[in-house]
């Protein structure tokens, strides 16, 4: 399979751009910004314009500035619809994102890697 890519991140509110690319393992989606009340709807919403059913998702937050309640629940039901759809869900995150979310005892839902690198590899496993 190919690889299909969107390099410039979309705009997807004043604080969060989005971006998406298919790679032959996984879909790979880009957040910069912040993932927060403001923005998780619109989250949602990009994921679900490009997500397709069957190959894992892979989720690259290392570019997040800040995450909060929000976005975190944002996160949650995103792993949950793909616990549904029997389909692998991988988190990536910077250091602020990594301690929100062990804050909240979320790492494992979540299935958070320590980089992009790893994520791809335990894809590949």
């Amino acid at each position: 399979m190919g690889t299909r890519a969107i390099n410039d991140l979309q705009r997807l509110t004043v604080s969060l751009r989005g971006g998406f690319e298919q790679k032959a393992r996984c879909q790979l989606f880009r957040f910069t910004g912040q993932l927060d009340a403001y923005s998780d709807k619109q989250f949602g919403e990009f994921i679900a314009a490009h997500r397709s059913a069957g190959q894992p998702l892979l989720i690259d937050l290392t570019h997040i500035d800040f995450l909060d309640s929000s976005g975190l629940g944002a996160l949650v039901q995103l792993a949950k619809q793909c616990n549904t759809d029997g389909q692998q869900f991988l988190v990536v995150g910077n250091a602020r994102v990594v301690q929100t979310v062990k804050l909240v005892r979320l790492e494992e839902f979540l299935h958070l890697q320590p980089d992009l690198e790893t994520a791809l590899g335990t894809l590949a496993a």
